[in-house]
């Protein structure tokens, strides 16, 4: 019985999966062979449209610079992140835990908060030319190598926690051994400790080409001051444009998930290479040692590099929301509350969107769950015969950018004979919550699997023996021992479904507008004060939720 129920919870969240992301993943893949086919027409398409994109301007400049911002990105990132990890790692010095927490707070920010906070420093009237005089930020910064710039800042955290995690524990005696050869330390390091990890570079530089590749929130931001067309952004282009080109928007999420699938093929293939499993008895965990002489100047080397990768992005969105002016300088007359009295007076369009988001989160972060812990529990107990599918479903859902995902919803989701049956959903809110859900998914099934890896599948075992059924084992023994994990999991998917501006720009209906697309809307039009000011106020309250949630939950934790 208990084998039967577990091939149910294997077929049933396969099925979850596939609605959810597999499905609108291939209809985008479909769309260009059979263009129409969600629409009623079994046109066969031409082939040659896939090759159009070396003839058409707008299509090939999107994707030299979707490839040339990944790649610079990728190298940049990849090594920053791996240095600061490798620093941090072996020695210890003050604000050490200052780094710790601001790569967590890089990881967490939706995207174009980032980038608008580096649009409103750096551009023309920013505070870079008008408060500090640096007028030559603007050009520096508003040029190919200068984005790549901006996107290294912001994605270093996906190397630096890959490769940190990777050097938790270490066996010296292999190095030892090195040492005793004769090797100089510089060639131990390149040698031996190097090699052991680059999985971890590895793995780290193809989060950050993934994600970087898939990014929507930097050319959305910077698109009102400076033209630099990606593919994630033509596809939004092509479908909020008249005419709606479908065909455009398919050629284009093709190649997207192209470079994606080549990331990740280049990603396995290198881990299947070689083994780097040197872990044995003999391995002791990686305590920094105090960094003597250099601590000072690590501390203030770090002091420095954060003001810049956090101090400007969360800083000048701080700063433009009480300005009156941004070429009046910092000065006491120019400072106003103004753009935050706009929030609240008029029109209710914010608090609209706010209400809008955080339902449609509440709504991801509770239906995710289940999902997630589904999938998890079939990824870490089961003995389902296709585990090792829902293994690399949950692996693609992590990696299927938001812009590619909205498309493929709107092929799914907007076909005619769906209204006979009631799931015409396009045009709905609840097509929003189906995204959502299918965002959150990844994050949850990541989080899960890894406290489920914690509790032996023996107690389960026991439990069963003892008469006890699959969900009073799931309630009374696996959840009480993973509680934490579905806090923080849960938690996590509601903060980054309530910010998540690419599917929310693609899929949000007439009349409902939403938080990420408010603030957006605000920047577009050049309202730059009254977007900060609704970026302070979002995310405040947003917080303020998760804190008070966690607060009171795990009170009641503790009080059980």
């Amino acid at each position: 019985m208990g084998h039967i129920i577990k091939d149910r919870l294997g077929w049933s969240v396969s099925i979850i999966l596939f609605i959810l992301v597999l499905y609108p993943l291939a209809a985008v893949m479909i769309q260009v062979l059979l263009p129409g086919v969600f629409f009623g027409s079994w046109q066969l398409g031409d082939v040659k449209l896939l090759l159009e994109i070396f003839h058409r301007p707008l299509w090939q400049k999107s994707l030299e610079n979707s490839v040339l911002l990944g790649v610079g990105t990728t190298a940049l990132a990849a090594t920053l992140g791996g240095v600061l990890a490798m620093i941090r790692s072996a020695w210890s010095f003050p604000t050490a835990k200052l780094l710790d927490g601001a790569v967590w707070l890089l990881l967490i920010t939706p995207s174009f908060i980032l980038a608008q906070g580096w649009v409103l420093f750096a551009s023309g009237n920013g505070i870079a030319a008008g408060v500090l005089g640096w007028d030559w930020v603007t050009d520096a910064v508003f040029q190919p190598m200068g984005l790549i710039a901006i996107m290294t800042l912001s994605k270093f955290p996906f190397a630096y926690l890959s490769v940190h995690a990777a050097m938790e524990w270490k066996v010296d005696q292999l190095s030892h051994a090195a040492r005793l050869s004769g090797a100089t330390p510089f060639t131990v390091w390149r040698t031996v400790q190097a090699p052991l990890l680059m999985p971890s570079f590895l793995a780290g530089a193809a989060l950050v080409f993934m994600d970087t590749i898939g990014d929507f929130g930097l050319p959305a931001s910077i698109a009102a001051v400076y033209k630099f067309p990606t593919l994630p952004y033509s596809i939004y282009s092509a479908i909020y444009t008249s005419p709606i080109r479908f065909d455009m928007a398919g050629v284009l999420s093709f190649y997207l998930v192209v470079l994606i699938g080549i990331a990740m093929f280049v990603q396995f293939y290198a881990m299947r290479r070689a083994r780097f499993d040197f872990l044995s008895a003999r391995a002791v965990p990686s305590v920094p040692k105090p960094a003597g002489k250099y601590a000072a100047p690590l501390a203030i080397a770090n002091i420095l590099f954060l003001c810049v990768v956090i101090g400007i992005p969360f800083g000048a969105n701080a700063m433009m929301s009480l300005l009156k002016q941004q070429s009046g300088g910092l000065s006491m007359s120019n400072l106003t509350l103004d753009h935050y009295r706009k929030l609240f007076e008029g029109s209710q369009e914010l608090l609209s969107g706010l209400g809008h988001s955080l339902m449609i989160a509440a709504a991801a972060a509770l239906l995710g769950l289940l999902v997630g812990l589904g999938v998890a529990y079939v990824l870490s107990y089961s003995q389902f015969r296709y585990k090792r599918t829902i293994e690399v479903f949950s692996i693609v859902t992590l990696a299927v950018p938001g812009v590619v995902l909205g498309i493929g919803y709107i092929f799914v989701w907007n076909q005619r004979w769906l209204s006979s049956i009631g799931l015409l959903l396009y045009g709905t809110p609840w097509i929003l919550v189906l995204a959502a859900i299918a965002g959150a998914i990844p994050v949850i099934t990541r989080l899960m699997v890894g406290a489920m890896a914690k509790v032996p599948h023996s107690l389960l075992t026991a439990a069963q023996l003892q008469g006890g059924s699959f969900f009073s084992r799931i309630r009374f023994i696996l959840i009480p021992l993973i509680r934490g994990a579905l806090l923080s999991a849960g938690l996590a998917a509601f903060g980054s479904s309530v910010f998540d501006l690419a599917v929310n720009s693609i899929l949000f209906p007439p009349n409902f507008m939403t938080l990420p697309v408010s603030i957006n809307k605000a920047f577009e039009d050049l309202d730059f004060g009254y977007a900060s000011a609704a970026t302070i106020v979002g995310s405040i309250i947003v917080i303020t939720i998760i804190l008070a949630i966690e607060l009171l939950l795990r009170r009641k934790e503790v009080r059980l």
